[in-house]
């Protein structure tokens, strides 16, 4: 495995980080406690030491997993993350980023996880109720507090995340230190201003459904031939095989047959050659797909790899910032 610097924060990552959002019961293709720790223990011994998950993933059963997991390895070598903003009850000040939602979340996660401070605290999405002024300075206490060592953001608008770290800078508080934004080869909207603000920042880049929910990872005819594929509603409303999607998929396949390795691995490889990326999260349920993943950090792509992939590509509909 290798490792590098997550954005600005000094803290050593792998190149891969494991993403848990299959862990607990919300849907029929994930994993229960047990195959969830087979998984991370699996990871460990591959020398994956990043974990991320939310407190809205199976309303916090993925916490639980990790945390229950981790507890049996050494914490000070594991980098843990976790979010806040998404609905945790049809109750009032159960979601969102108020002063209030996020002091309440994060003491919840914290527990949950079995921690005393988590490494990466990040903003699931952006909050159109509450002044960004407002849930920077909660999240700056929480670092002081010592519940959050750094902070980071998820997907939105590269507009509203230059104002969050000039709000941050200018009021002398926390910044974020990553972004985790919806980014693979068959979607690059996010290299036209995200991917560039964040370089400019020495913001880290840790991009989220970096095989495009499955999209290319297998032929595109057989996008939905698996469980989740069948079951995943977000899939539909991906904009994955307009424009030169297709033919992007058909060339990754032509590379993976060339090179003798999978279309995860080519997929992953291509992520893993941009300058702005740090460590895609990479969302397995199974083992077999963990040990492929943590093998595409040793592919090398040649430029004339990456312009072959990249050629096709036209502009898409923007998606993932709901």
């Amino acid at each position: 495995m290798e490792y590098t610097t997550l954005g600005d924060t000094g803290m050593d990552v792998s190149r891969i980080c494991l993403g848990c959002m299959s862990f607990g019961t919300g849907r029929e293709w994930m994993l229960d406690p047990e195959e969830g720790s087979e998984l991370v223990e699996r990871a460990i011994e591959l020398g994956i030491n990043f974990f991320d998950t939310a407190n809205v993933y199976s309303t916090g059963e993925s916490e639980e997993i990790l945390g229950d997991v981790l507890a049996e390895y050494d914490r000070d070598e594991q980098v843990v993350a976790t979010k806040v903003f998404g609905e945790m009850a049809d109750a009032p000040n159960r979601q969102g980023l108020s002063r209030k939602a996020i002091e309440q979340e994060l003491a919840d996660s914290l527990d949950r996880l079995g921690m005393d401070t988590v490494d990466l605290y990040q903003i699931h999405r952006w909050d159109y109720d509450t002044p960004i002024e407002t849930t920077l300075r909660a999240l700056d206490d929480a670092v002081r507090r010592g519940q959050v060592r750094h902070l980071g953001a998820s997907s939105m608008w590269a507009h509203q995340f230059q104002e969050a770290l000039r709000v941050a800078e200018r009021e002398g508080l926390e910044q974020f230190s990553t972004m985790q934004n919806h980014y693979n080869a068959v979607y690059r909207e996010e290299e036209r201003e995200m991917a560039p603000l964040c370089e400019r920042e020495n913001v880290g880049l840790i991009p989220w459904s970096p095989l495009a929910r499955g999209v290319a990872a297998r032929p595109h005819e057989e996008a939905g031939s698996t469980t989740r594929g069948e079951t995943d509603e977000y899939l539909a409303g991906m904009p994955y095989l307009q424009g030169g999607g297709e033919e992007i998929n058909e060339r990754i396949q032509e590379l993976a047959a060339d090179r003798g390795v999978s279309m995860a691995q080519i997929s992953l490889a291509w992520l893993l050659h941009q300058d702005a990326v740090d460590a895609p999260i990479v969302g397995i349920t199974s083992v077999e797909h963990l040990e492929d993943a943590a093998e595409a950090v040793d592919l090398d792509l040649s430029d004339s790899d990456l312009e072959y992939l990249e050629e096709p590509y036209e502009p898409l509909p923007v998606a993932g910032h709901e």
